[in-house]
């Protein structure tokens, strides 16, 4: 099956016909259907098909018990009506390099694997990378079976929901001392390789990055007969942080978003008592990071104060700087370069955006690709990449596990 009838074979599912974009969330109806496309491609190419403890799906091509196998893969769930690429293009990716080698000849060395890892967008249960995280030992048992969603549905509760055994979930050190390489393809989600016309890059970085959650607890009260001076009213103190973190970002030559709120008691004739929101920020460095956030909160604190209300703020999620393995990337740089001179043919970029193979760096050699986007948008519909650069894409990674795994 070629990359454009595996596209379009994918594009429907978990596609909302409001917006276009995708709502593919973990352990969901469309991930299940997700997760029975993935399977049936693996069967169609007699691959071996596994789910493992923590909901990952693998296919092997030669056994991975030989240890040294080369990986490749990425996700297929997606945030609240995002784009068609960010995850998807890596796996519908792997699949087409391997028919792509396969076409070629190629004499396999070592085990190939492709994974689609569960939960990388955190879209329902507020924590990004789940699947990647328990397997590496980056997430705790005990701390994934306290994620629950907006509607209460602890992570457990609805894996079981979805036929997967919770009790089994946990780090799997095993299975990731089979693999010799991980090697994740994504679109870039920047305009990076659309300047320098490039159409394929290699990942140099990733950003530390992490999600703080910030409550600020008044109290709820009549919006039309309640004086101004009498108000314990939370959502200003909101509002003012929220510009105190693009203030503060600007600053650091950062990034910093509040992208998700969560209000109470919601009435539109209602003050609220408590304004809940989430804090995304990003940074080169963990210096100008550490800025962006104590900036933010002593704002926000300055301001609860101001307007009588209770803040509390809790990290949730945090990534340090993820240096990917310089070995492996140098090897990359080598097979895509031919006998040119790498930093011409590949240019190495660094990334604010948070993945799989960051997660499973610290165990194992991981790298990435990443394909144009001529958009420079992603987490949204208009997340882009052209058909030729999708092939291109295909074309550099089934040169780099022909490098990697073959004769």
């Amino acid at each position: 099956m070629s990359f454009h009838s595996m596209w379009a074979e994918l594009r429907p599912i978990g596609r909302s016909s409001a917006s276009g974009g995708y709502r593919r969330f973990a352990w969901t109806g469309a991930d299940a259907d997700c997760r029975a496309w993935f399977a049936q491609q693996a069967r169609s190419r007699g691959l071996a098909h596994e789910t493992d403890r923590n909901g990952n799906q693998w296919a092997w091509l030669g056994d991975p018990a030989a240890g040294d196998a080369v990986v490749t893969g990425s996700h297929l769930d997606s945030v609240p009506d995002g784009g068609a690429f960010d995850g998807p293009l890596g796996v519908v990716s792997a699949f087409a390099a391997l028919d792509e080698l396969r076409g070629r000849g190629a004499r396999f060395t070592k085990p190939v694997g492709i994974v689609n890892f569960g939960d990388e967008e955190g879209a329902r249960f507020g924590l990004a990378c789940v699947g990647s995280r328990l397997t590496a030992g980056a997430l705790t048992v005990e701390q994934a079976r306290r994620l629950t969603d907006g509607d209460g549905v602890t992570l457990p509760q609805a894996m079981e929901v979805a036929g997967h055994d919770p009790e089994a979930i946990g780090p799997d050190p095993e299975r990731l001392a089979r693999i010799g390489a991980f090697v994740e393809l994504h679109v870039e989600q920047g305009r990076a390789l659309d300047l320098s016309g490039d159409p394929v890059g290699l990942a140099g970085a990733i950003w530390p990055h992490g999600r703080w959650r910030f409550d600020f607890r008044g109290e709820a009260n009549h919006a039309g007969t309640t004086r101004l001076a009498d108000r314990r009213d939370p959502m200003p103190s909101y509002a003012e942080t929220v510009l105190a973190a693009r203030r503060e970002a600007e600053r650091a030559g950062a990034v910093a978003t509040f992208g998700k709120v969560a209000v109470e008691p919601n009435g539109v004739n209602a003050i609220p008592s408590l304004v809940r929101g989430w804090l995304d920020a990003r940074a080169a460095g963990q210096e100008a990071l550490d800025a962006v956030v104590d900036g933010v909160e002593k704002a926000a604190r300055a301001h609860a104060e101001a307007h009588g209300v209770v803040l509390g703020v809790e990290r949730e999620s945090f990534t340090p700087v993820v240096e990917f393995d310089h070995a492996l990337r140098d090897e990359l740089a080598c097979i895509l370069g031919k006998d040119t001179d790498p930093a011409l043919r590949v240019p190495v970029l660094g990334t604010g955006a948070g993945h799989d193979a960051g997660i499973l760096s610290g165990r194992i050699p991981t790298a990435m690709l990443f394909v144009r986007n001529p958009t420079g948008v992603s987490h949204s519909p208009a997340e882009f990449a052209t058909e030729d650069d999708c092939v291109a894409g295909v074309l550099a990674l089934a040169d780099v596990l022909e490098g990697l795994a073959c004769a």
